[in-house]
């Protein structure tokens, strides 16, 4: 039986092809990788001598898969790219100084900005990458470190998980609301107010249906108000005072001590779930992960 060194293509032949296969030219694919048009086509050739099969149609200009080509490139792409990021992974475990740590927008906004100053104080060995999607990522499939999910430890079993904090939640409006609107003294009076509301397309988030039965008041149908996708633009409106929103305690806790925001009423929705830095199982973290997991645990 022949072994993998011979029935497997180069890896240079391989990268030449899947530069020449998504820039659809040969000549672009020798800029990109330093190399000259013939050598690049030389390397496509002897690839094809290899496999026994055409690759490319040859235009004048131009280069384009064939049926066979397209099904060997999308398998060769998927294979450099897992092996890319290991090597990526590989170098920072080996104590690169960046750490990647994926978020929501809010947490990156109201918890972690204020604490970037402390954290370059207390890490300043660390380069800290944070990075915001509009949905939780695959920390595995994305070779990142580190993340922030809101939820019970059981919701992640691939993922080892230490509590950042409880969820909290409370009415928030802005010091100008109340100054036009006047303040609630009781959750029941906060319905008959203008509410703002987060649609959190895909992350589970309390509504203010469920904050009220909390709190023993029976609204009916809740006044649907200002409805609004995003957290950080939620927050943004109760400052310019548009309305009473739900203030994640977390989150807001800073807001209302430097008067951005006023509480409403001392009630407060516990749900049980908590927000936690979590990390793959079967991904050991670098030293420096290692800090930056510490470090935001040490913050709560």
């Amino acid at each position: 039986m022949q072994s993998l060194r011979h029935l497997l293509p180069s890896a240079d032949r391989l990268i030449v092809f899947e530069a020449a296969g998504r820039l659809s030219s040969f000549t672009a694919a020798g800029r990109e990788l330093g190399m000259t048009q013939a050598a690049v086509s030389y390397a496509v050739r002897g690839l094809e001598q290899q496999l026994g099969v055409s690759l490319f149609q040859r235009r004048h200009r131009q280069v384009l898969l064939t049926e066979a080509g397209s099904r060997f490139f999308a398998d060769v792409t998927l294979g450099l790219s897992h092996i890319r990021r290991s090597a990526e992974e590989l170098r920072a475990q080996a104590g690169g100084v960046h750490v990647t740590l994926s978020a929501s927008t809010a947490f990156a906004s109201f918890w972690m900005m204020p604490r970037l100053r402390k954290f370059r104080d207390d890490l300043p060995g660390v380069d800290l990458r944070i990075q915001t999607a509009d949905r939780d990522l695959d920390l595995i499939a994305e070779g990142i470190p580190l993340g922030v999910r809101g939820g019970a430890a059981r919701d992640w079993p691939d993922y080892d998980a230490l509590p950042i904090a409880g969820e909290e939640i409370y009415a928030v409006a802005g010091p100008a609301y109340v100054a036009r609107a006047g303040l609630p003294a009781t959750p029941a009076e906060i319905a008959s107010h203008q509410l703002i509301h987060l649609e959190e397309p895909f992350r589970a988030a309390a509504t203010w249906s469920e904050w009220f039965r909390s709190a023993g008041v029976n609204t009916g149908t809740t006044n649907r108000g200002l409805l609004i996708n995003d957290y950080v633009l939620v927050i943004q409106a109760v400052m310019e005072g548009q309305g009473i929103a739900l203030g994640w305690r977390h989150l807001t806790d800073p807001l209302v001590a430097s008067g951005l925001l006023v509480r409403v009423t001392d009630h407060a929705m516990k749900t049980g779930d908590s927000f936690h830095v979590v990390w793959p199982k079967n991904r050991p973290l670098s030293e420096n992960a290692q800090k930056v997991r510490d470090w935001l645990v040490e913050q709560a």
